[in-house]
């Protein structure tokens, strides 16, 4: 700010005539205000001046290589699609300012007024935005409504370094079309998708109940959302089944490890493994192993190891080390972050980064390090994955103007040190590993590592550690004593409850979404009253309950995971020139219509009524004896405690045949006090013993 109000002062009254009257300039469309500014400093140096425009919006006027030029900047998107049909299927829609159709985009006009005033006198549009799917839209349509297409060029760049915006600017390429068509039809099917499921939700309800309420559904928030409340009500509905473990203590002079000799499902095996290994009273040394293997470097980050590293490191959410990493990049201190490249081009300085990077008091000791181990040969250990518009996060060797603090450093820090470890040398790691045989014939494992040379590890601490340990001189034949054997009864535990972080890479893993979008499309689940936290871990509302309930029955493919993977096949072929926009939207029109048409000849009123009986609105026609919700037609119990109490019976023969239970009141004693049951079987088991409902 202070370089802002500087630059501002300097452009005061006495250089007005520098921010008026200006014609056939080159008008540069950049994506926030502090690009802009990036971008004006590096083309412009100390000669460009700020231009105040109305409200917060202003502008930058400069000369580069001969050519007057005026920087502004949009603050993300500026138009919207939108309709004036109500009710569904609607398939008519028409961009308008975001201003004019969102409440809550207020802020976006005054930028919106100035690039329209400032497109009226230039004679080249440069569209600077962010140079991804996103930015290459919100560049286009103001280019589009407020310009002309035929004198647009297109700057693509990975860091708002001085450097890269400059040659970036010197070599000004054609628009990227096929990039932006890609973006438009994404935003079309987003907002066809979304509006029209949304709309027979709270159409449903409108007409079972009267009642107004907003509910939201989307092409790749719903199967989102669906897969986020299957994985909750499966823990919910955890009947923990029995296993026994068999322990034994070894000993060998002042060395001692407990060892698991087997898990098993039945109790009676267990005590005679336990016997077996404890009249013999030794375990045998059956090979001994040692190597020594290189411990490879990491790669260098992309979007996604990014957001898992910090989740693992400092405990951010994944929306959080986005919104933070692009603040990084923003202050050119990074380059571009939403990114899956795992690769650092051959052309990247990195010499150069480095120099940057001894300039920082924290980082010139590791950069020495670096060349020492290295000898000066840089060469990055690229991984798999590659991104056709941006390298790998790396940082940019610009020192920053203030100190970091908070999640700045704490990110930026961690960035430095990955970029420092993945062009350092690999870790050499001697392993020692030990197979020993018990008494009932049982092989157990045991591992030893040491760090021989550190190599990238000591570059990535405290971040990356070898867990070392020492196991004592054996050699086959070796025998070890038995101290102690115990059998302990375990249980199956329920599905890992999801984290933010963990749904974001669910949703990587199947291939629905992108890195820019997924960590919002989970936030927006929360924000939507869909899902909740607890200690960090993800519950699902009666609210997301319900809604994911009534896509389930009512528009199962339309809210899929393998159509939301077609249409995101379709969206990255639309970028590579392989398929139409048109007919990709035309494809998503037909099978929504067909759909929707159904649903509200067939099903909207029953829906409607289902939905109405979730949010309160409705009394349910018979109540479940153990939670209020709508209990099953000739059942007591709702659809939920119903499964629970299938699931509770079917899970009893096991306990008998396992050895953990012989009667009915003992198991459903045992399964009502374990931690590891689910909610929903715990209710019914406790209703069971309280009497409240029959046994089978």
């Amino acid at each position: 700010m202070r370089g802002r109000r500087a630059a501002a002062g300097r452009s005061g009254r006495g250089s007005r005539g520098a921010c008026a009257g200006l014609r056939g300039y080159v008008l540069v469309i950049a994506e926030k205000p502090k690009a802009a500014r990036r971008i004006a400093e590096a083309l412009g140096g100390g000669s460009a001046r700020y231009c105040r425009g109305s409200g917060r919006a202003g502008f930058w006027v400069l000369r580069f290589n001969g050519s007057l030029m005026v920087v502004a900047s949009a603050v993300g998107h500026l138009f919207g699609l939108h309709t004036e049909e109500r009710g569904f299927p609607v398939f008519s829609y028409e961009w308008r300012p975001l201003w004019a159709i969102d409440r809550g985009a207020a802020y976006t006009r005054p930028y919106y007024e100035l690039l329209r005033r400032l497109s009226r006198d230039a004679s080249l549009f440069v569209n600077a935005c962010d140079y991804d799917i996103e930015g290459s839209v919100i560049g286009y349509l103001v280019i589009r409504f407020f310009g002309d297409l035929r004198r647009a060029r297109r700057a693509k760049f990975s860091s708002l370094t001085a450097p890269e915006l400059r040659r970036a600017f010197s070599r000004l390429e054609p628009l990227d079309y096929d990039m932006v068509e890609a973006g438009l039809a994404r935003h079309e099917l987003d907002w066809i998708w979304g509006i029209n499921v949304s709309r027979a939700l709270m159409d449903s309800v409108k007409a079972a109940t009267g009642r107004r309420i907003v509910l939201s559904a989307g092409r790749v928030q719903s199967p989102t959302l669906r897969e986020a409340v299957r994985r909750d009500l499966e823990r919910r509905l955890h009947v923990p089944l029995p296993l026994f473990r068999v322990s034994a203590v070894l000993r060998r002079g002042e060395w001692r490890r407990t060892v698991t000799a087997r898990v098993v499902e039945e109790r009676a095996e267990a005590r005679r493994a336990a016997e077996a290994i404890r009249r013999s009273g030794k375990a045998v040394v059956a090979a001994v192993e040692k190597r020594r293997a290189r411990l490879p470097r990491p790669y260098p980050f992309n979007l996604p190891d990014l957001q898992t590293e910090a989740a693992r490191v400092f405990g951010f959410s994944p929306m959080f080390t986005q919104r933070v990493a692009e603040e990084l990049y923003l202050d050119g201190l990074i380059s571009y972050p939403r990114t899956n490249s795992q690769k650092l081009p051959p052309s990247l300085d990195l010499s150069s980064i480095l120099r940057g990077l001894s300039g920082l008091r924290q980082y010139s000791g590791l950069v020495r390090l670096v060349e020492e181990m290295t000898g000066g040969r840089l060469r990055p250990r690229n991984g798999p994955r590659d991104d056709p518009a941006h390298p790998a996060i790396y940082p940019t060797g610009v020192v920053p103007r203030e100190p970091l603090t908070g999640a700045k450093a704490k990110l930026y820090d961690l960035i430095v040190k990955r970029f420092l470890a993945t062009i350092s040398v690999d870790a050499l790691v001697s392993y020692t590993s030990v197979t020993l045989v018990l008494g009932d014939g049982s092989r157990v494992k045991l591992t030893g590592a040491r760090v021989e040379n550190p190599g990238w590890l000591r570059v990535y601490e405290p971040y990356g550690r070898v867990a070392e340990e020492e196991l004592p001189p054996l050699k086959r034949g070796d025998v070890l004593e038995v101290e102690r054997v115990s059998v302990r009864t375990e249980y199956v535990k329920p599905p890992e409850q999801y984290t933010k972080l963990m749904l974001v890479r669910w949703m990587e893993r199947v291939g629905i979404g992108t890195e820019a979008t997924r960590a919002r499309i989970v936030e927006l689940l929360f924000e939507r009253g869909y899902l909740e936290s607890r200690r960090g871990k993800i519950r699902a509302t009666e609210l997301g309950i319900a809604v994911s309930e009534f896509l389930d029955t009512y528009f199962r493919e339309l809210t899929s995971v393998e159509l939301t993977r077609v249409f995101e096949k379709l969206l990255n072929d639309i970028r590579f020139g392989r398929a139409e926009r048109g007919k990709v939207i035309e494809e998503a029109k037909r099978l929504l219509s067909e759909r929707l048409r159904l649903f509200k000849e067939r099903y909207m009123l029953e829906a409607g009524r289902r939905l109405g009986v979730a949010l309160g609105y409705l009394r349910p026609r018979r109540s479940c004896v153990l939670c209020g919700r709508e209990a099953v037609e000739g059942e007591a119990l709702c659809k939920l405690h119903l499964e629970a109490y299938r699931r509770l019976r079917e899970a009893y023969p096991l306990w008998v045949k396992r050895g953990a239970a012989q009667s009915w009141d003992d198991y459903v004693r045992s399964v009502a006090r374990l931690r590891a049951t689910g909610e929903l079987v715990a209710e019914v088991a406790r209703a069971l013993m309280e009497g409240r409902l029959p046994s089978p």
